[in-house]
């Protein structure tokens, strides 16, 4: 995303400065513009916005609709956050949200400390000391976004998600221009049209399978959230139609929380290590234990780096 404007980034300070912060402790070091870089370039357009250092998204939590603009202070080791008016009387329930989102929990010294015994992993933790693994503000918004990303890239993936988020996502009233949608939510989806799924971009198949998940989720049979059982909820997922071994593990690493979980068919991953395929990158990752998903970040931002 192109860097803010002097305008923009006038705002958001007026906003900081304006607002009661939030503050969210952190352990050193945290990988800011690579943990908001990866949130940006797969959310939408009109519900994520990255300004670095601010980091801005539209938030719906249990019918309150809003938005939070977030900000590191590395000197005291916390995020600064402001929360639209519409939020304040959610703080409680937004402050793990707000952990989640941005991986506050990790001990990275531990994380660093056992993947850099890896000769390719050593030199990708010493370059982006610190890289979480990002989650999300709601498991069904992460789920259709895997679901959407099934076979094609991430470009493409986005520009569906945002397409499906300016359509079925619920308009809302920001101080930010262009931010105006909160992500879809479950029951609006399994409550659509499936020609109305389709029209967005979607073949059939892959409709039904975004609509299954929608109606597990809405219904209750489907629990995404941190701390849910982890094989219980991989197996559940794997059981829906159209739901394969990639979507469930990444599925698991970002709304679960899952530290280890790897999605072990993931071609890019295959391609940065230079194996042929995904029985050899099983093999390679199971020294990662019991950090795959963090090796599987440093691997994936050394190639969105370029690197």
């Amino acid at each position: 995303m192109p860097n803010a404007s002097r305008q923009e980034q006038e705002q958001l300070e007026r906003i900081m400065a304006d607002s009661e912060l939030v503050e969210l402790d952190y352990q050193p070091p945290l990988a800011w513009p690579a943990l908001t870089a990866f949130l940006a370039l797969r959310g939408a357009a009109c519900s994520v916005r990255n300004a670095p250092p601010h980091f801005v998204h539209t938030i719906e939590l249990h019918g309150r609709r809003g938005w939070i603009v977030a900000r590191p202070d590395a000197r005291r080791h916390c995020l600064q956050v402001a929360v639209a008016p519409e939020l304040t009387d959610a703080l409680l329930r937004l402050r793990p949200v707000l952990r989640h989102l941005f991986d506050l929990d990790a001990d990275p010294a531990a994380i660093a400390a056992h993947l850099r015994r890896d000769e390719k992993l050593a030199p990708l933790v010493e370059a982006t000391p610190g890289l979480r693994v990002p989650g999300t503000t709601d498991a069904f918004e992460l789920a259709l976004r895997a679901v959407l990303g099934q076979q094609i890239s991430v470009k493409a993936a986005t520009t569906l998600f945002t397409r499906f988020t300016q359509h079925f996502g619920t308009l809302l009233t920001t101080p930010f221009d262009g931010l105006d949608r909160t992500a879809p939510t479950a029951a609006r989806i399994a409550d659509a049209r499936r020609q109305d799924i389709i029209d967005r971009g979607l073949p059939q198949r892959r409709a039904d399978t975004l609509q299954h998940v929608a109606r597990a989720i809405a219904d209750g049979r489907l629990t995404l959230a941190a701390g849910a059982p982890l094989d219980e909820t991989r197996e559940a997922l794997l059981a829906m139609p159209g739901i394969g071994p990639w979507t469930a593990d990444y599925i698991t690493m970002r709304a679960l929380g899952d530290a280890d979980a790897f999605p072990e068919r993931d071609l890019g991953l295959v391609r940065a290590l230079g194996i042929d395929n995904a029985r050899q990158l099983q093999d390679r990752a199971a020294p990662w234990r019991p950090w795959r998903a963090y090796a599987a970040m440093h691997l994936w931002h050394q190639q969105s780096a370029g690197g």
